[in-house]
């Protein structure tokens, strides 16, 4: 069962001293694999049902445990630096299962596009985000696991496009839409 991150305001947590940029990432980060998770479960929801989409649920069950491993390092780091979640979680949560389900009702191969677009945006925000990290030899540990979380989500995006994902009926659209609100669900989760 995925953890819920705690209710800001009533957690008595209170933020460390860590520098302000580095608590928006795991807070970030932390949030973004709380939506990758609650996104698999919707699509799970649907396609665990029918007999003829087992697999492809089987599939998105191995990519969900992946995530969950990631959300628990995130549970992890935010407690040890007093790092608030945002304040958004129960509306990820809501919205993540949703875009799973709304995906998955629409057909595998959109749900594959759904993945191919979540960890397109995941895998470069990554990127930038062990860019920035680059040479701080204090936060060496952070930024490799942020390189072997961002393997996992190319890897999850390589095996949503050998699926089909770019097959998807309207795809473009699809795509960009989703992607979209990724990123605008990575600058709200930051600060939120």
């Amino acid at each position: 069962m995925t953890k819920r991150p705690p209710i800001p305001g009533r957690t008595g947590i209170q933020e460390s001293r860590l520098k302000p940029r580095l608590k928006e990432m795991l807070r970030v980060d932390h949030a973004g694999e709380y939506g990758a998770v609650a996104i698999y479960k919707g699509q799970q929801a649907v396609f665990g049902k029918n007999a003829n989409t087992k697999e492809t649920a089987r599939k998105l069950s191995e990519m969900e445990a992946e995530e969950q491993i990631h959300l628990d390092a995130f549970d992890g780091l935010l407690n040890k630096h007093e790092v608030r979640p945002t304040a958004m979680a129960p509306f990820w949560n809501v919205a993540g299962f949703g875009l799973g389900v709304v995906t998955a009702l629409m057909g595998e191969k959109a749900a594959h596009a759904c993945t191919e677009a979540v960890e397109t945006v995941i895998e470069q925000h990554y990127a930038d985000q062990i860019s920035e990290l680059e040479g701080q030899e204090e936060h060496k540990e952070l930024r490799d696991q942020f390189i072997q979380f961002r393997e996992d989500e190319l890897h999850h995006r390589d095996i949503a496009i050998e699926q089909g994902a770019k097959e998807a009926p309207g795809y473009g659209i699809l795509s960009r839409v989703i992607q979209a609100g990724c990123r605008a669900a990575i600058k709200v989760s930051e600060k939120v």
